[in-house]
């Protein structure tokens, strides 16, 4: 949906859309071949601004295409293309326009086209604005018209990658084109596809993904669904948990999964917390199986990096340093001189502070207040103090005031005479958030004391630039979310290039990134919910964390004048965690993990007149007819030794011993990555039973035999489960 290229084109609200622009330039960088769709906003993601009491004022100018870095996609006959379809009793035109980033190209769809019927010109007129039915047309258009449109331009792809759920009405309009060109039906187009398409999960709470009611979709995609050869509610089935509730909603995330061969969330955490939400999906599934892997988010290092800090690297580790193989950049920058990093360091705080004062002030007349009634702005924070930085959604899972839990401590702190602490503050509240304008307004009353406003300051408008001054200019990133809401969170990242240290509860990226000598961690690595009392103790723990850890660490000075804890922590952050949180290993581990194989896998099952996608389909008729007879029968268990010995019998109702698996499963030990899963040997027929052996197992016995219970999974070599057929059966 959003893409963060610069602020040159704002058509991005937050950290989706700028780790959407990172990934598109890294492509550009390592020379993947990848393009990019989304959708042309006129008006994009709101402005902010602050009136005298510290309320957030919303706007929203207009994009004009004009003005904006962005060219009309020509078409064959070189002119300009558009793209063309269907909404209920009339047409949609697409207006295609394109930016070249690097070595790829990023092609946006614009509705705002004078052909179109007035209503319809305003479906790409706002990000994230609007109700369910502009929703569900930016989707429509998204999803249906960017696959159309990679069809005009005759780009031929093997690998689709949804990024969120918006996307998902993209696999069944692949699927609709397989059936044009090969006149197979959508069951067997859907299985010649999905292998080819990815899905990638931003979100840690089921409430988080779209979905539309049966009525919406009736309306939008009633004769779509004859498109594809079947009925709406065979379409509308692919994306409930249910698929005989007909009163349930349609979830384009269950979409996007039942449309795709692979799927991933954005940390390691994430990828538990996935397996939770996507586990109804799966039923009698363990969780620990749900076919959820992860790849954690990444920064694109060169756009988040100050031009000093670029330099400094260069001058360590090289000046293609970020292209390449990242590997040997830890041992390198382990080297950097302390004096170099801690120079650095306090040169990139005098530009923050030089630069925060120039926009107080404006921020300051803006408000209609000369600048000579308000002369602080001129002396506004110090630039040899200890400098926070928060800048965040204001929104009530990220918690932004927790720090102003104890506001008099918060005011102690700052303006400690010996060891001053100084803060920048910066985020939106969505205009229709309640809740998270009051947060806004809770901090600019906090800032209005005399005492604390030389020491903090809220910049509005927060978007890339401002994002860009505070990564590289301030000491320490906080982040306070609650456990497990961030998914997994970038801005902490975006520090690491430039020296800076993160304070951050552990959830997300930090959860897998933080040890003690690289930063502070803040919870206790376990989920709370929305408790008050365990806010309050978080809150706590961070007032004790900043006075008696990190300003100490700050101050410490040696006889150089550099305080060693402090750079150690830099210098061991800066190098191990740099490379590790960058899209250059983000994008090698989608490319090696994702894209190689269901490229290899869409050729297989395309190959031939799509002959592997038939049988496989037929494969999973053949199962699904059989799968409601067979079962598990008696079972007997012994212990011998050192070995324990397993014997089922298993039925299988006319399926063939290879079109299943027979395995012995038991849970995850501790220090164990994983669930035990033991494959059981096909033996002898059971006499008087036709379809029906025995199986059995030996196993090492180092657990309780009691642990391992028998289970009967359909197999094929060449289909990916569950994902692809999520039956199951276990031993009563």
């Amino acid at each position: 949906m959003e893409f963060g290229l610069s602020r040159a084109l704002p058509i991005y609200s937050g950290g989706l859309g700028i780790l959407a622009g990172d990934y598109i330039k890294t492509a550009s960088d390592m020379g993947l071949p990848l393009v990019g769709i989304g959708l042309l906003y006129q008006q994009g993601y709101f402005r902010q601004s602050l009136d005298a009491q510290g309320e957030q004022l919303a706007f929203f100018p207009f994009n004009d295409p004009l003005w904006l870095p962005v060219m009309p996609a020509l078409n064959a006959d070189n002119e300009w293309l558009s793209i063309v379809m269907d909404l209920p009793g009339r047409s949609l035109v697409l207006r295609v326009w394109q930016v070249r980033v690097g070595r790829v190209m990023l092609y946006l769809l614009d509705s705002n086209d004078q052909i179109n019927d007035p209503r319809d010109r305003g479906i790409t007129s706002e990000l994230y604005g609007g109700g369910p039915e502009l929703r569900i047309q930016q989707e429509l258009v998204l999803g249906i018209g960017g696959l159309r449109l990679l069809r005009e331009l005759d780009i031929h792809f093997e690998v689709c990658h949804l990024n969120e759920g918006h996307a998902a009405f993209a696999v069944l309009e692949r699927a609709r084109h397989f059936i044009s060109d090969t006149g197979v039906d959508f069951a067997t187009a859907l299985w010649a596809t999905r292998v080819g398409n990815l899905f990638t999960t931003h979100t840690p709470v089921t409430a988080g993904f779209d979905s539309f009611s049966p009525q919406l979709m009736a309306q939008y995609l009633s004769s779509y669904a004859n498109d594809l050869g079947i009925d709406l509610q065979q379409l509308l089935a692919l994306g409930r948990v249910n698929p005989l509730d007909r009163e349930e909603p349609f979830n384009m995330a269950w979409l996007a999964l039942r449309g795709s061969a692979a799927v991933n969330g954005v940390s390691r955490l994430h990828g538990q917390v996935s397996r939770k939400i996507f586990a109804p999906l799966f039923p009698q599934w363990p969780i620990a199986e749900v076919p959820v892997g992860h790849v954690t988010n990444g920064v694109h290092v060169p756009t988040w990096s100050s031009r000093a800090a670029d330099r400094f690297w260069a001058g360590v580790c090289g000046e293609t340093r970020w292209r390449g193989n990242l590997a040997s950049l830890e041992e390198d920058f382990r080297r950097a001189p302390a004096a170099g990093l801690w120079s650095g360091r306090c040169d990139a705080r005098h530009r923050l502070v030089q630069w925060m004062r120039g926009r107080y002030g404006r921020q300051t007349a803006a408000r209609g207040m000369p600048v000579e009634a308000d002369p602080i702005w001129r002396e506004v924070l110090d630039p040899d103090a200890l400098t926070l930085g928060f800048a965040r959604r204001f929104v009530s899972y990220k918690r932004p005031n927790l720090l102003l839990e104890q506001p008099d401590r918060l005011e102690r702190l700052l303006t400690d005479a010996r060891h001053p602490v100084q803060i920048v503050i910066a985020g939106k509240a969505h205009p229709q958030d309640v809740e998270g304008q009051r947060m806004i307004r809770a901090w600019s009353e906090f800032l209005n004391r005399p005492n604390v406003r030389p020491h903090a300051v809220f910049v509005e408008d927060y978007d890339m630039s401002v994002a860009s001054e505070l990564v590289h200019g301030v000491d320490l990133w906080l982040n306070t979310p609650r456990r497990p809401w961030e998914a997994s969170g970038t801005s902490g990242m975006k520090v690491l290039v430039n020296g800076g240290l993160n304070l951050s509860e552990l959830d997300g990226w930090w959860a897998e990134a933080w040890t003690p000598e690289l930063g502070w961690a803040l919870g206790d690595g376990a989920e709370h919910g929305d408790d008050p009392a365990w806010d309050r103790a978080e809150a706590e723990a961070l007032y004790q964390l900043l006075e008696q850890k990190v300003v100490p660490a700050f101050y410490q000075r040696d006889a150089q004048g550099i305080p060693s804890a402090w750079v150690s922590r830099m210098r061991e952050s800066m190098a191990s965690l740099t490379g590790r949180f960058s899209t250059n290993r983000m994008l090698r581990q989608y490319t090696e993990h994702y894209y190689l194989q269901a490229a290899a896998d869409h050729r297989a099952r395309v190959a031939e007149h799509a002959s592997l996608a038939h049988d496989l389909r037929h494969w999973m008729e053949r199962v699904q007819h059989h799968w409601p007879q067979v079962r598990i029968g008696a079972v007997t268990r012994q212990t011998e030794g050192t070995q324990h010995h397993i014997i089922a019998e298993v039925y299988l109702d006319g399926l063939a011993g290879e079109e299943v698996r027979v395995e012995l499963y038991a849970e995850t030990m501790a220090g164990a990555e994983g669930p035990e899963r033991i494959a059981m040997t096909r033996g002898e027929p059971l006499l008087g039973a036709l379809g029906a052996y025995h199986y059995e197992a030996h196993v090492e016995a180092l657990r309780p035999i009691a642990h391992y219970t028998v289970r009967i999974l359909p197999f094929h070599p060449q289909a990916r489960l569950p994902l692809e057929l999520a039956l199951i059966h276990w031993e009563q």
